[in-house]
Order: C-alpha cells, then structure tokens, then sequence
C-alpha cells in the first residue's frame, strides 16, 4: 500500500469512484498529470491509476486533489444536475470521525452555498481548539440538544432553534454542551475545505 492510500482508503462503494472526476477536472483545466502530481505530494504514475479507477486514495490525498483542483472535496464525488437534485434520507454521504458525524446536505458540485449537518457524541466536539478556514459566511443553528459554539475569545451556549453567525477567518468551535446527541446545522456561503473535512472515514449517510 503506497503512502498516497496508508491513511484510510475511501471504499469505492461509497464514493462513486471518484478517478473519471478528477480525470474531467484536470483536463478542463489544462493541467498535466505531473502539475497535479506535484501539486498534491503524490506522483504521476498514482495519479494516473487513480483516474483510471485502479488505485484508491486516502482521505488526505482527496483533500489535496481537490484543493489543488480549486474545489471542495465533496465535489470529487458527483456532478450536479442542471435541473436541480433532491438526495433522499439515508443517501447523503457522511464523514465519521472520533466523537462527530458530519453528513453532506448540499449536492456537489458546490457553488454558492454548503450545508451541511453535524452530530455530536457527548462531550464531543470540532476539535481541541478553534480553527479557521477561508473568509465566509457561517452561520450555526442547533437542532437538537445543546451546543457550545467559540467565536474568537466569546462562547455561547446554543439550545434549539437558536442561531450564531460569524466568519471563517474568525477562530471558532463547535462542541456538545448538553446530554445525549447534539444536533448542529452548518451553512457556509461561499463554501470552503474545512478541517472537518479530514475524517477518518468516509460512510453512507442519514
């Protein structure tokens, strides 16, 4: 196993088998296997079998494809229909990590808008400390149990219904502050690759 699969491997059974995507993309932008190669840390010859479907990559490595490409890692997985799309409970793709769950409520390929919904173990939460990405929009609405929500030096304890609005340039965090699951919707416009992104793996959604 090469170093571009080591950190869990995306079963191809979930994600559609995201080679023929990147194959589009790239070329749509002109860009040779060795640009991209390069500029995700992987090589031609990776790059090359993973557009084929003869290699699978690891969580990491798609987020820097997808980074390189300039678009977010959700993208790789699907094309939006020109007339719109409607995903059924149960079909949304969802990435698991240690004590969250974050389940893809906006169709990729994403423009304007992400939403997306994230639950939380008790006592659990995006992380140790607060964290950045991009300069959007964000808004955060509980849905069920209670939230912490850090904004910059502030926190704020969320119940249902209740919404925080900030920036992504604005250090922030979000964690369970109540008893059993917390239920969190996130809408970030324009969309950005988060650190949230990056879970262990990637899982059939809610």
């Amino acid at each position: 196993m090469t170093a571009e699969q080591s950190d869990t491997t995306v079963p191809d059974s979930v994600t559609g088998t995201p080679g023929p995507r990147v194959r589009q993309l790239r070329t749509d932008r002109g860009m040779g296997l060795r640009e991209l190669a390069s500029l995700t840390g992987t090589t031609p010859s990776f790059i090359s079998q993973f557009e084929r479907g003869e290699s699978g990559a690891s969580i990491a490595t798609l987020v820097r494809i997808a980074e390189a490409l300039g678009i977010n890692l959700a993208d790789l997985f699907t094309q939006r229909s020109p007339a719109g799309r409607v995903t059924r409970l149960g079909r949304h793709p969802a990435i698991q990590s240690a004590g969250y769950r974050k389940i893809l409520l906006t169709p990729p390929p994403l423009q304007a808008i992400e939403g997306y919904r994230l639950e939380f173990d008790e006592g659990e939460g995006t992380g140790d400390e607060p964290y950045t990405h991009g300069d959007a929009q964000e808004i955060v609405t509980v849905i069920d149990g209670a939230a912490e929500v850090t904004i910059g030096e502030e926190k704020h304890v969320l119940q249902p219904g209740d919404t925080a609005e900030y920036r992504t340039s604005t250090p922030h965090a979000i964690r369970n502050a109540g008893t059993g699951t917390a239920i969190v919707l996130v809408i970030t416009s324009p969309p950005t690759v988060t650190t949230l992104d990056i879970g262990p793996q990637i899982v059939p959604g809610t």
